[in-house]
């Protein structure tokens, strides 16, 4: 999969674009003022997998609870602000990795400047954030509603002003509720800009519709070689949306360090408890660090054959498995001892 070629910009030690690995990210919902519930869930999601968290700035006070995340995490902080440009500056004085603003809305150009200022000399990286759903009034009335061409004019329009503040070390993000909207809308901005992406759609509901629709768009854009960095963002415990961005870069082929696991949905010919085997299969492998693929099969019709390029992997038959490895039967294994035989066979790799 060809990559955009984008800028590189650097939030804290995570470096986004320039062909860094895809960085996922994901933001705290506790509330801002408590201290200790941040940090517990900024360690959380780091310890999931995250690799950069945003958190909400609505007043001075949350630059405290910036300044904790900074001494007692390891994780790169994003302070969110909106409207109050004093808030970005409070927010570099704790200490934060990067700011997410649009320049348009902190009230003129002056403004503008003193917070590009004040992150060029903190080396802190600026990420606009354009929403579908709250677009300018001039981009609106032009458009006729949230477009996809609104929301990455409005972007650029919002880069531009940085431009003119001499400050270049931007990240674009353009998200809707909408799957297509947002996906023409990062398509637009890849073709007129070389800032890196932040992708992922807004408001994209459960855990449940919320995945579907996110894996949709986002994986829509990484196979266009759009985007440096992720958020599924879902109405769920954020350490769901860091899982759920794995699994679509494991599924794309840009995460190593993890096994592929196939597996068969099961028919008539099925004469095992497949779905619990393959279900097993995944929490045994949940902390293998090897870069192999495993089948589980249901039969022995889709299992060495359709499967033959499995590293290693299980077929079954009449309550047992035949146990095999690149299409070639190794030997025949009980249903009692099917996960065991898999796993010894995968530690044998």
């Amino acid at each position: 999969m060809q990559r955009r070629i984008t800028r590189a910009v650097r939030a804290g030690t995570l470096v986004i674009g320039g062909g860094a690995r895809i960085s996922v990210q994901s933001m705290l919902n506790c509330p801002v003022n408590d201290i200790p519930a941040n940090v517990a869930q900024a360690n959380a999601l780091q310890a999931a997998g995250c690799d950069i968290v945003r958190i909400a700035v609505p007043d001075k006070s949350a630059a405290r609870t910036i300044a904790a995340l900074k001494e007692q995490c390891g994780i790169p902080v994003v302070a969110d602000i909106h409207f109050d440009h004093k808030l970005a500056l409070e927010s570099l004085a704790a200490g934060a990795d990067k700011i997410r603003l649009n320049p348009g809305n902190i009230g003129g150009q002056a403004n503008v400047q003193a917070v590009a200022n004040a992150c060029a000399q903190h080396n802190v990286p600026i990420r606009i954030g354009v929403n579908g759903g709250s677009l300018e009034k001039e981009f609106l009335e032009k458009h006729g509603s949230a477009t996809a061409e609104a929301m990455a004019e409005s972007a650029l329009n919002h880069a531009r002003l940085l431009e003119q503040c001499d400050f270049q070390d931007i990240v674009i993000s353009v998200k809707s509720s909408h799957v297509q909207r947002t996906v023409q809308a990062y398509q637009l901005l890849a073709e007129a800009c070389d800032y890196p992406l932040h992708i992922g759609l807004t408001e994209a509901g459960t855990a449940k519709m919320g995945l579907v629709k996110s894996n949709i768009a986002i994986g829509a854009l990484l196979l266009q070689g759009i985007g440096d960095t992720i958020r599924v963002s879902l109405t769920a415990n954020p350490v769901e949306e860091i899982a759920a961005a794995q699994d679509i870069l494991h599924a794309l082929g840009q995460q190593q360090g993890r096994p592929n696991i196939v597996s068969c949905p099961t028919c008539g010919r099925c004469k095992i408890d497949l779905i619990a085997l393959a279900s097993a299969a995944e929490e045994r492998l949940a902390s293998c660090s090897k870069n192999i693929t495993v089948a589980i099969m249901g039969c022995v019709v889709n299992g060495p054959g359709e499967a033959r390029e499995a590293d290693v992997g299980l077929a079954g038959g009449d309550g047992c498995y035949a146990l095999f490895a690149r299409g070639e039967v190794l030997r025949r294994v009980s249903e009692e001892n099917a996960l065991d035989a898999l796993m010894e066979a995968i530690e044998a790799l």
